[in-house]
């Protein structure tokens, strides 16, 4: 856990270091060509790699289920919210609803599984991580993303064309639960895990640069306004509460999965909103402060053992 967090701190600090070294255009280029490789290269890459091994059987629980009731309600909360009461623009809305349903369950989530359930914890986690997590990106959000951002197009057609065909995670998530095992060979599903290692430092990275290019004077300024501090509280404090809610309504879940619901706002909120348009002050804003809280919370847990 503690190098998870070092590992963190040192990423977006090296990101705001090389914003403040580069410049702001030349910042600028290098954050946009680290999220498109990420985008059309490194995620694809591990989407499909991972999902043609990934073993598909029964009995992985009806938690999960509920995890997809709950995020689709807290969706439906945060575009009620945005558009309806704080009256944001459509990129704003959408970056509100994105970065309030993809949660950090793999970077953030598993490590403190472990940390403070122990291995018999990590399964369940694992399982949210790739059967809810991984839809939730590359099918939900980037739906969102083409539904509400300013580079899908105009009409309809446009964005649902913009949706199926650049969305590349998507292609290969498909390509990857429909081809045979043998296409992925064991030594590329090794690569594939370790990329998924280096994106980490990369994404954090990336926020580092966002970051520090909402510094006025050279102080890193992230004010929590009321947009930001309605997407804290709809990603840390209505996501568990719903879950804990329908689990309390129907059946009971594993601990991991409430770890799992009160994640931070995931990386791919960034991937997603740089893609297809959406805020990124409103997506770089939500991840800083909701990681910054969960980090917090997580130190103290992983010194207390549940």
């Amino acid at each position: 856990m503690a190098a998870v967090v070092a590992a963190i701190a040192a990423s977006v600090g090296a990101g705001a270091f090389a914003e403040r070294r580069l410049g702001e255009g030349l910042a600028g280029r290098l954050n946009r060509l680290v999220l498109t490789s990420i985008f059309w290269v490194l995620l694809p890459f591990v989407t499909f790699f991972s999902l043609a091994r990934l073993p598909v059987t029964a009995g992985v629980g009806a938690g999960l289920a509920l995890a997809y009731v709950e995020l689709g309600l807290v969706a439906v909360v945060a575009y009620v919210l945005g558009s309806r009461v704080l009256r944001l623009t459509r990129p704003c809305t959408g970056a509100l609803v994105v970065v309030s349903i993809l949660a950090n369950t793999g970077y953030l989530g598993l490590p403190l599984i472990a940390a403070t359930l122990g291995a018999q914890g990590l399964a369940a986690g694992i399982a949210w991580d790739s059967l809810v997590s991984g839809p939730m990106f590359y099918v939900v959000a980037m739906a969102i993303g083409a539904s509400l951002g300013t580079r899908a197009g105009q009409s309809a057609r446009e964005r649902l064309s913009t949706f199926v065909l650049r969305n590349p995670p998507l292609l290969a998530a498909v390509a990857g639960l429909l081809a045979p095992s043998w296409m992925a060979p064991q030594a590329l599903v090794d690569i594939a895990h370790v990329v998924v290692y280096a994106l980490l430092p990369t994404g954090f990275f990336v926020l580092g640069i966002n970051m520090a290019a909402e510094a006025e004077e050279g102080t890193l300024r992230l004010p929590l306004t009321r947009a930001t501090a309605t997407a804290v509280g709809l990603r840390l404090l209505l996501a568990p509460a719903l879950l804990a809610a329908l689990s309390a309504l129907t059946i009971g879940v594993p601990k991991a999965y409430f770890v799992q619901a009160a994640m931070p706002g995931g990386i791919n909120s960034l991937v997603v909103a740089h893609a297809y348009g959406l805020d990124l002050r409103l997506t770089t804003s939500a991840i800083a402060w909701t990681t910054g809280i969960a980090l917090t919370v997580a130190v103290v847990l992983a010194v207390t053992p549940l």
